[in-house]
């Protein structure tokens, strides 16, 4: 594969405005902005997981590919999976309660999705991360306070792996950033795709 510099000026936006994302994609060394996508959350929820994030990043970013000229869009969209049951972001407490009662004690799978697509989306590049999460078990006191925190209730799953809920995490299988909500080294590939090196 030939791999060509992307000059200085071309433009990486990151469509989204989650920290988290803000903050891993800071890791990579590479200068961007951020413009959030307009697009729901809840759409392709008939779709296997893998597919289901892979259309939602894609489509986030074609979202915003349309309204720059040029530079680059990434997306990306997560979802967490237990007994095939597909958990995006809790509604309120009590969802989020019932969310880490499901995980609590057992396996289960995060689904990220990432997409860079040129400005005005003439190209785009898709894929996703799986990786397997171990809950030590946890009784209701400890989730009820967990979700006092507030912490859950903007999160797939409704738990950071980065934040308080570390300290449920028994076990990991796969990409760490993944779970946070963005595969670096799956974009770092797309990236390179595109001529931008990361190291």
């Amino acid at each position: 594969m030939t791999v060509r510099e992307t000059p200085p000026s071309t433009p990486i936006v990151l469509a989204s405005a989650s920290p988290r994302r803000r903050a891993l994609l800071r890791q990579l060394g590479l200068p961007f902005r951020t413009v959030p996508s307009r697009v729901s959350e809840e759409l392709f929820a008939d779709l296997p997981p893998g597919t289901r994030v892979e259309r939602l990043a894609e489509l986030k970013a074609r979202d915003v590919a349309a309204r720059i000229p040029r530079g680059l869009v990434i997306g990306a969209d997560t979802v967490v999976v237990v007994d095939g049951r597909v958990l995006g972001k809790p509604a309120d407490a009590a969802e989020a309660e019932a969310m880490l009662m499901l995980l609590q004690g057992r396996w289960h799978e995060v689904f990220t999705g990432v997409a860079v697509v040129a400005g005005g989306g003439n190209r785009a590049l898709v894929t996703h991360e799986r990786t397997q999460v171990a809950f030590k078990p946890l009784d209701r006191v400890q989730i009820r306070r967990y979700v006092a925190t507030g912490e859950p209730l903007d999160k797939a799953g409704a738990y950071a792996i980065q934040g308080r809920a570390a300290a449920f995490v028994a076990g990991i299988r796969g990409c760490y950033s993944n779970v946070v909500g963005l595969p670096l080294a799956r974009l770092a590939d797309l990236l390179e795709e595109f001529g931008v090196r990361v190291i």
